[in-house]
């Protein structure tokens, strides 16, 4: 085949340092504005950006010569860089070291949209560490709870 062609869909998913609540109610569409404007500026097709107080979700296309690692590391490291100069209050902010990043079919991408959108109404009944949980188990990941937090 002359041609390489590709369509993959990834949900990526990380928390603030230590899972302080700091995405504070009035930057969350900002903030989520800006992992979407970072996604594609990287030529990752941004699908849909959500969360909650101490952790996001995005979903998006993955750019074909782009490797997953090198677009959470621009995310995270530019996000980060930006959201300090918010508010003195953020002065502080980091990102977690580690992340999720989980495969999407494109049949599912309607399912992982719905649940990004409603994160306020998940988070009402289940923590961050929770729900994360749940994601590795649902895609039969195994891990050492150890080494999922800091």
């Amino acid at each position: 085949m002359p041609q390489s062609i590709s369509n993959v869909n990834i949900h990526i998913v990380f928390s603030t340092k230590y899972r302080q609540p700091l995405i504070l109610p009035e930057y969350e569409k900002a903030i989520f504005g800006y992992l979407g404007s970072t996604m594609n500026n990287l030529k990752c097709h941004t699908i849909c950006v959500g969360g909650y107080m101490d952790h996001v979700h995005l979903l998006c296309k993955l750019y074909r010569p782009l490797a997953m690692s090198k677009l959470v590391e621009e995310v995270k490291k530019n996000s980060s860089k930006w959201i300090k100069t918010l508010d003195a209050r953020l002065a502080d902010f980091y990102w977690q070291d580690g992340y999720g990043v989980f495969s999407v079919s494109q049949s599912g991408v309607t399912n992982v949209i719905r649940y990004i959108e409603r994160q306020k109404i998940h988070h009402e009944k289940k923590t961050f560490q929770d729900e994360f949980r749940g994601i590795l188990v649902q895609h039969k990941i195994e891990f050492d709870e150890k080494y999922v937090w800091e």
